[in-house]
């Protein structure tokens, strides 16, 4: 079975010039990744991700339709 989770997540460049990505599922679970290149960065996220989701399952999800002016 297939399941697509969106999880939002935060990236920015540290003062060395790495890459840093963190991604929270719910409060107190999260998972980071880091890398030389944004997308390496994000690839590592992905992978901790993948990890973490294994271990402790989707977060619950809630759908929502906003009319944005």
């Amino acid at each position: 079975m297939t399941r697509v989770v969106h999880v939002p997540y935060a990236i920015e460049q540290d003062e060395d010039g790495v890459w840093c990505a963190s991604a929270q599922l719910r409060p107190g679970v999260g998972a980071v990744g880091d890398g030389p290149t944004r997308e390496a960065a994000l690839e590592d996220l992905r992978a901790a991700l993948e990890v973490l989701l294994a271990e402790v399952g989707p977060p619950d999800e809630l759908t929502l339709t906003l009319n944005v002016a």
